[in-house]
């Protein structure tokens, strides 16, 4: 068991208070131990309730529930934002999507933590970023992420590093046996936002500067991101079907032998290897002239503001983000863990052997805008790509690019 955690300030939240705003009344309120509730996505793996028995038979008094919301992240932002903007004390601990933070943070809906209760230093450095807002630690790093380029290694003797080598070898393999060269997620939602995003990365651009106060692309850069999809489109070697793929359809065709590469999340590992097993290859994303940059994913653990027992959620996640619970998370739920050391640990790399490269990869990501308006951010970047895959007419990638730039500027200029 725990030891329980000082009572670092005795904080009374007023109802309404914004977090962010008044220095003396926004500091660590963790006051209150008694039963929780820990609100987080479904649970695909079945891995969670084994390590919350664990907690519970530790803690008799201070019992955690699951509460699992809908699968898909926009469905449990929303669930989330209906119940805190209610003031409701129902969630304890949340389990928020990384580019969730400014939000949830500037609403005033979780509280800051105490950075020195966490092993931080111990954790990936670009994880720990998704969880800082102003200068401040408004949750904890639980899973990671970060987009890999999965691979048949029948057809494919060299993995690509460059745009150009993964369209030449695209081309070649789609004329020779028959189906698509590449694909990744598609389909105008927060999927199309990442790919999009790590186009634009990986062609040395950028889309809103780290802080989310300034729109920072270059048209022609975005413009290069878009017309690299387009040239596949066009010349066949991206499937038009893509278009509709989320994550789940993605993995499925390539699996299934319908791409000869794809991008996705590391989650698709385990069911690839099943599928394809020594046919299978991961490398890191291609980029315009060597290896590109991922979006950085993942999920963090914070609390509620209006939460009862601050406390025990404050015990319950120190537990939870726990070096032998982050070495479960890889090994009983397959989702990439925050602790530096586990991705040079033999034994899971024999286990997971892509873990070097995931590693490479996350350390190598961007994270997406720091905004409280992201989501508004996200819909923008998703719905203009989407237009101009969707007509890929001559110079429409400048002209996207060059709308989606003053759509975004409006957005921050009055964010």
């Amino acid at each position: 068991m725990l030891r329980s955690l000082p009572l670092l300030l005795a904080v009374t939240l007023a109802a309404g208070c914004t977090a962010t705003g008044d220095e003396g009344g926004g500091e660590t309120g963790t006051g209150g131990t008694g039963p929780i509730t820990f609100a987080t996505g479904r649970d695909t793996t079945a891995y969670l309730q084994p390590l919350l028995d664990r907690w519970n038979e530790a803690h008799p008094a201070e019992k955690v529930t699951l509460l699992e919301l809908p699968e898909a992240a926009d469905e449990q932002r929303a669930q989330m934002a209906a119940n805190l903007q209610a003031q409701s004390s129902r969630y304890d601990v949340l389990g928020l999507d990384v580019f969730w933070t400014a939000e949830f943070a500037e609403n005033g809906w979780i509280i800051p933590l105490e950075r020195g209760l966490f092993p931080l230093d111990r954790f990936l450095p670009p994880v720990v970023e998704t969880a800082v807002y102003k200068d401040k630690l408004w949750a904890v790093p639980y899973t990671s992420n970060a987009g890999l380029l999965y691979y048949r290694t029948d057809l494919v003797k060299k993995p690509p590093r460059t745009w150009a080598e993964l369209r030449a070898e695209s081309r070649r393999i789609t004329k020779k046996h028959n189906i698509g060269g590449y694909a990744g997620q598609f389909l105008a939602y927060e999927g199309l936002t990442v790919n999009f995003s790590e186009a634009v990365h990986s062609a040395g651009g950028e889309i809103v500067s780290r802080d989310g106060t300034e729109v920072t692309l270059d048209p022609a850069k975005g413009a290069t991101a878009i017309e690299f999809l387009l040239q596949g489109l066009r010349e066949g070697w991206i499937p038009h079907e893509s278009l509709s793929y989320k994550e789940e359809e993605s993995r499925l065709a390539f699996q299934e032998g319908r791409l000869a590469f794809a991008r996705n999340w590391p989650h698709a590992y385990g069911p690839a290897k099943a599928k394809l097993g020594k046919k299978l290859g991961v490398t890191r994303l291609p980029g315009l002239n060597g290896p590109g940059s991922s979006t950085l994913g993942g999920a963090n653990l914070a609390i509620s503001a209006y939460s009862k027992h601050q406390q025990t959620a404050q015990e319950f996640i120190r537990y939870f983000t726990s070096l032998e619970n982050e070495r479960r998370v890889l090994t009983e739920g397959s989702f990439p863990p925050v602790w530096t050391e586990l991705y040079d640990d033999p034994e899971l790399i024999k286990r997971f052997p892509y873990l070097p490269v995931l590693k490479e990869s996350i350390l190598a990501a961007h994270p997406r805008p720091v905004s409280a308006n992201y989501t508004q951010l996200s819909l923008v970047i998703a719905s203009s790509v989407a237009k101009a895959l969707s007509n890929p007419s001559p110079g429409a990638a400048q002209d996207v690019a060059a709308s989606m730039k003053s759509e975004l500027q409006e957005i921050i200029r009055t964010q």
